[in-house]
């Protein structure tokens, strides 16, 4: 996806690679998407909070993030027993097509455009244990094209199908996990893929639905 390093990189880090909640986005990106977002269902009543929105070259929101739980820091031998958060991440499903402006390609996205962002999401809250500073860069890079090559295939040994309820019909999603947390990605009935990432909170007992008035989230 074109807007991936965008979405990755609109988070500031604060010393020691941390993301601050201050980096999170209003919920004005949120409201310009032509498209529904997911949340957790109801089934879920913890806290809720919005991350950030992923835009195209045009300024096309593409894809964003809500949160649920524990706003989650970088993993550290401190917090990784007891943070519980779980990320869902909304991508609209859209063909290969030209921008706006007329000047570019727009790529298309897919389950595995979900896959990937919730691989990254991910890991920009991983840091492994006695690991120097000045290493995870070249880690996180690793580890990136990583994410990445395993999104390229969902179909591959490293993914399993679970199913879950979205908008309360059963669904049909990749799912992985790692020593940081798990993954998983589907598509809805509603035009969008469904990323989720998280740690803590079992991914078996997730139910997702869409969330009938964003602005309640400002």
């Amino acid at each position: 996806m074109e807007t991936t390093s965008q979405a990755v990189a609109q988070a500031p880090a604060a010393e020691g690679g941390q993301q601050v909640p201050s980096a999170r986005r209003t919920v004005d990106g949120y409201l310009l998407a032509p498209f529904p977002w997911y949340g957790l269902d109801e089934a879920f009543t913890g806290p809720r909070w919005l991350m950030q929105v992923g835009t195209a070259a045009d300024g096309a929101v593409e894809h964003g993030s809500i949160g649920h739980g524990d706003e989650p820091s970088v993993r550290s031998e401190a917090t990784e027993d007891r943070e519980k958060f779980a990320v869902v991440v909304t991508v609209a499903a859209s063909p290969s097509r030209r921008s706006a402006d007329g000047t570019g390609l727009l790529e298309a996205t897919s389950v595995s455009s979900a896959a990937w962002l919730a691989g990254v999401g991910l890991l920009s809250f991983t840091w492994p244990g006695q690991m120097d500073h000045s290493l995870r860069d070249d880690w996180l890079e690793q580890q990136t094209e990583t994410a990445w090559a395993l999104a390229d295939d969902l179909d591959g040994s490293e993914w399993s199908t679970l199913s879950l309820p979205v908008d309360g019909a059963p669904t049909p999603f990749h799912y992985r996990e790692s020593e940081f947390g798990w993954v998983l990605a589907g598509s809805t009935q509603e035009g969008v893929h469904v990323g989720a990432y998280g740690r803590g909170m079992s991914a078996y007992g997730l139910g997702f639905a869409m969330i009938k008035d964003i602005g309640e989230y400002a």
